[in-house]
Order: C-alpha cells, then sequence, then structure tokens
C-alpha cells in the first residue's frame, strides 16, 4: 500500500494561523497608518502653515526638521542619557525580576502563597500613591537632580508583575528538571542560569521588550527628579519641542520619530521570540 495521502492541516493548527493572521492584519491596521502619518509629518518643511488635511507624501519633502530637533531640543544629549538609563536598568530589572520568580518557584508553597498574594496587593497600590515617600527619600539621600532615581526601581525587579511572570514560566517547567539538577549537584544559582533561565528565553525577551519601551517612555519620574537640562532624558527633551508654534510642528513630529525608533526596533529584534515557540534543544520551531 501507499502512503498515506497528505491532507490539509488539522483543524486546530489551521484555526491558530487564521488568528495569527487576523492578528498580525489588526496589528498592522491599527499601528502601521499612525506610524506612517508621524514620519510624513517629520518630513514636512518647517516653517510652512499646516497642511488642512494629513499628506502621505508632504509636498516639499525636507529632513530640516531632524536637525533642528537636535538643535533646538537638545535630543542627542537625551537620547544619550536614555541609552544610559536603559542599558543600566532594563537587565537589571530582568535579572533581580528572574532570580526573585525562581526563587518563588522553588520556595515552600505556603510560602508562594503568601508572597503571591503580597505581590498581588502590590500591583493594586497606584504608582501615583509612591511618588511622594519616593521622592522624600531619594532627597533625604541627595540623589534627586541625578539618574539614580530612574535606575534605582530595577533593584526592586521594576514591578511585582515581572516576578509573578518569571514564576508562572518557572513553574511550568517539568519538575523531573529540578530533580534532576539536584542529583548532578547544581547549586540554586547556577540551576537558575545554566538550565532554567534558557528554558524561559521568550518570556525573557517579552520582559526585555516591554521593560525597554516603559523605561524609555518613562516620563513622570524625570520630570520628577530631574531638574539639570544636561540630565533630561528624551521624553523631557521632547516636551520642550511641544511648545513651538504650529509652523515648527515638523520639529516636534522629528523628534517624536528619533523617540519611536528604538522602542521599534526593540521589538523587531524581540519578536522572534514572541512568534515562535522555544526549543529545549536550542533549536527554535514554529
Amino acid at each position: 500500500m501507499g502512503g498515506r495521502a497528505s491532507g490539509p492541516p488539522p483543524l486546530p493548527e489551521a484555526a491558530g494561523r487564521i488568528w495569527h493572521t487576523l492578528g498580525a492584519a489588526f496589528v498592522i491596521l491599527v499601528f502601521v497608518p499612525p506610524l506612517l502619518l508621524l514620519v510624513s509629518g517629520s518630513l514636512t518643511e518647517p516653517g510652512l502653515p499646516p497642511s488642512p488635511t494629513p499628506q502621505l507624501v508632504p509636498d516639499p519633502v525636507s529632513t530640516d526638521g531632524y536637525r533642528r530637533a537636535v538643535e533646538i531640543g537638545g535630543l542627542l544629549r537625551a537620547s544619550l542619557n536614555s541609552v544610559l538609563v536603559a542599558v543600566v536598568a532594563v537587565p537589571l530589572s530582568v535579572l533581580v525580576a528572574s532570580l526573585a520568580g525562581f526563587a518563588l518557584a522553588r520556595v515552600a508553597p505556603r510560602t508562594t502563597a503568601t508572597v503571591v498574594a503580597a505581590s498581588l496587593v502590590a500591583l493594586m497600590v497606584p504608582a501615583t500613591a509612591l511618588l511622594v515617600p519616593r521622592f522624600a527619600i531619594f532627597r533625604a539621600l541627595g540623589l534627586t537632580d541625578t539618574l539614580v532615581p530612574l535606575i534605582a526601581p530595577a533593584l526592586l525587579g521594576t514591578s511585582p508583575l515581572y516576578v509573578l511572570v518569571y514564576y508562572l514560566a518557572f513553574r511550568a517547567l517539568p519538575r523531573d528538571l529540578y530533580d534532576a539538577c539536584l542529583v548532578e549537584d547544581l547549586s540554586p544559582m547556577r540551576t537558575w542560569w545554566r538550565v532554567a533561565l534558557p528554558l524561559v528565553r521568550p518570556v525573557t525577551a517579552a520582559l526585555t521588550a516591554l521593560t525597554f519601551v516603559l523605561t524609555w517612555s518613562n516620563f513622570l519620574d524625570p520630570l520628577i527628579y530631574v531638574y539639570d537640562r544636561d540630565l533630561f532624558t528624551l521624553p523631557l527633551a521632547l516636551r520642550s519641542l511641544s511648545v513651538l508654534d504650529p509652523t515648527n510642528f515638523p520639529v516636534f513630529l522629528a523628534g517624536a520619530v528619533l523617540a519611536t525608533a528604538p522602542a521599534l526596533l526593540v521589538f523587531v529584534l524581540a519578536q522572534r521570540r514572541f512568534l515562535h515557540h522555544d526549543d529545549p534543544t536550542g533549536r527554535d520551531r514554529p
């Protein structure tokens, strides 16, 4: 008898592909048009009256808005400050959150339940309720008007949500895997670094991208703690451009493009982990 003829993919797989296509189409329809209008507006020549209707291709096309944005708004120095904060805060936040999540997945169930409940309660506290006590602490330590208050939350994993996500990811790993690490006499730190963390790379990619975007776009904390213009981050520098008159609005849009591009780049780099399942053997499979 001949081999079984190949038929259409199973229904769950076909349905998954349909939903994946619909999701991608929804994202494109929602996010791409505003980005195109943002880029188009940034290429409009500054000094001209704003167009009554949006133009996909401005006439004439000019890149002078980018030059003025860097010169007037000090975006170069602000970008370096934002990069410095992100380079330190994002990896530190991910490492601390993964360590805490791994520890939470390995302690006694009663302790885990208590910590998870406390984390959920902490998530219910509005961030604005912590502004005054945090400001008082940083001012007493003499750390205001520095970049330290923007990085310090990473020492606590930035948010209890990150710890809970890692906890669920590490808890989903087979228990036999942890037992094998005990048999091999691996310490908890080596088990976390060499075994558990590589198996949750999609979670790490997702949280890294999310943490970078939240850190990069953070406006409230720099507004509260930073006063020296040389220490302004990119959101504060963009705020100074927002007061320009309407004829110079392309300058503000050019600054917005420069601020948006790094976040888009991070998501493009992380999308491989978003769209693929991770294979413990080291190969990615769709």
